[in-house]
């Protein structure tokens, strides 16, 4: 194994020593907003006709476990090793920018991926949703991570230090995981909030993931993916600029 594949292994070794933690986590978390909004909302909130509200929450859920692990896989990595000083042995070697892009993302999606399994894992025993388009789940799992791995990149190479990373997922991330309709369709809201919600890249990755089990979304899953690999091109070319010039890493 050479260039990127060795320090793509390295980073999913990184993550996957501490599963517990990486993975086991998330979906306890995950299962715990199941219970606790499943439980209340399932006979209050009717979101999509012939869909229980369950089934309703379940690709929500998965899809926002992919996002933000996605995005901490990345992020954690680097500002960990900035702040350690171990990033000088990956600065040491003949490894492109590209290939620091590439390992970052794929090992960021791994993560991503191996989380959102085992969340729908669990949720399934509480509602089970269909597969209508299979396709689509998988093209919005893939690209959605991919997204948020990039993003991951650009934070850890801004960030200093943790209080910096902190405050990048609590006040950017967060929120727009969060308002991008994982617990509701925007239909549902006043026309000045739906409006925002149309500004949130993360609410078409989510959109579109759900259509890929109901068959029915918010808005065409066409429109969603366009919007999505839009801005993954325009993520992945900043964190591309970021990494080529050193940013923050190189004196």
């Amino acid at each position: 194994m050479t260039g990127w594949r060795t320090l793509f292994y390295k980073e999913v070794l990184r993550f996957w020593k501490v599963s517990f933690q990486t993975v086991a986590a998330p979906v306890l978390t995950a299962v715990l907003y199941m219970l606790i909004f499943g439980h209340v909302l399932q006979d209050h909130v009717k979101v999509y006709d012939q869909i229980s509200y369950t089934a309703f929450l379940v690709p929500g859920l998965v899809m926002m476990s992919v996002l933000q692990n996605s995005f901490a896989n990345s992020s954690s990595s680097l500002i960990q090793s900035k702040i350690m000083g171990s990033l000088v042995f990956v600065l040491l070697t003949p490894l492109s920018h590209w290939g620091w892009f590439v390992a970052y993302v794929a090992s960021s999606v791994a993560r991503g991926l191996a989380v959102g399994l085992g969340v729908f894992a669990v949720t399934f025993l509480f509602g089970r949703p269909a597969f209508v388009a299979p396709q689509w789940i998988l093209v919005f799992a893939v690209l959605g991570a991919s997204m948020l791995g990039a993003l991951g990149i650009i934070a850890g190479l801004w960030a200093e230090k943790f209080d910096q990373m902190a405050a990048f997922q609590n006040f950017i991330i967060m929120p727009m995981t969060f308002l991008s309709g994982v617990f509701y369709s925007i239909h549902s809201l006043p026309a000045f909030w739906q409006d925002v919600s149309h500004l949130n890249p993360f609410f078409y990755m989510i959109d579109g993931f759900r259509y890929g089990f109901f068959g029915v979304s918010d808005v065409s899953p066409w429109l969603s993916l366009g919007i999505v690999a839009t801005a993954f091109a325009v993520v992945s070319a900043v964190a591309v600029h970021l990494l080529r010039i050193g940013y923050k890493i190189r004196s």
